[in-house]
């Protein structure tokens, strides 16, 4: 949705959100949700009759509230139902509310385009490739960030061929390759750069792309040659892939005296072309 819009939409009245470090999914208050799209005086009981509307209609929705103490109006922590983005998403969908139609009209257009892409993937692309720039990055750093896409997409594929399960596994194994280019952990390094659900890929510079595409890359060409029989023998050639673009990086921060892994997110590196498009 366009952010303005969202921002707009809820301007006058804060909804509560809580981050959840480990899931990294955030987590917003149902009620001020249905409080706000409702301009109900009873906010919690309009939720607790949708609740039971919804239930009698057979949907499971729900079943994936959940519960967490967020701070009151009186300023205590009290328990509230929560929802994460998606079960939040669905929720708006049954909310008969002018304020929710925006939502709705925003899901029916992407639902739409993402059915045009499953019969045209080169339609993803170009959306990809508007998306980037509306956000401000340049076309140098897109057509990186492109050619990362479909290196990790052999890599993905390579471990589908392993009999790697896609999930779990396959974060696993990400999350040691980047260990072992980058000295950090997914996780840390995304807290390194102050990120919570971004994509971390989308907020590395040139080189840091440049690096993670060798690793996963590497990584892909080794699983062909030594063909893994199981997760665990997927796990040490992840670990060599990473390893040889790990030692790439520490002898081009030898040669340039600088460290490769920065700080800097998306934000501050494409700040002056945001900018620009913000102020068009």
């Amino acid at each position: 949705m366009d952010e303005k819009k969202s921002v707009a939409l809820f301007k006058h009245k804060k909804v509560r959100r809580h981050w959840d470090e480990d899931k990294e999914i955030w987590y917003f208050s149902v009620i001020d949700v249905v409080e706000i799209l409702t301009d109900s005086s009873r906010p919690r009981r309009y939720w607790n009759d949708l609740k039971t509307k919804l239930k009698l209609e057979g949907s499971e929705l729900s079943e994936k509230i959940g519960h967490l103490k967020m701070k009151a109006p009186d300023g205590k922590m009290r328990l509230t139902d929560v929802a994460d983005t998606e079960t939040l998403l669905r929720l708006i969908q049954s909310i008969p509310s002018p304020k929710a139609e925006p939502f709705k009209l925003w899901l029916a257009k992407v639902g739409y385009e993402r059915i045009e892409e499953t019969e045209d993937p080169e339609l993803s692309i170009e959306r990809a490739m508007r998306t980037y720039l509306q956000k401000g990055y340049t076309k140098e750093w897109i057509n990186q960030r492109l050619k990362s896409i479909e290196i990790r997409k052999e890599l993905t594929d390579e471990w589908q061929e392993r009999g790697v399960e896609e999930g779990s596994e396959y974060a696993i194994l990400t999350n040691d390759i980047t260990k072992a280019w980058s000295g950090r952990s997914v996780k840390d390094y995304k807290k390194f750069k102050n990120l919570k659900k971004e994509n971390l890929r989308d907020n590395m510079t040139n080189l840091e792309i440049v690096l993670n595409m060798l690793a996963e890359a590497t990584t892909t060409e080794i699983s062909k040659e030594k063909l893994p029989k199981d997760f665990e023998e997927s796990r040490i050639i992840a670990n060599q892939g990473g390893t040889i673009a790990g030692n790439a990086r520490r002898e081009i921060e030898e040669k340039t005296g600088k460290k490769v892994i920065t700080k800097k997110n998306a934000k501050q590196l494409h700040s002056n072309k945001l900018e620009e498009i913000e102020n068009k």
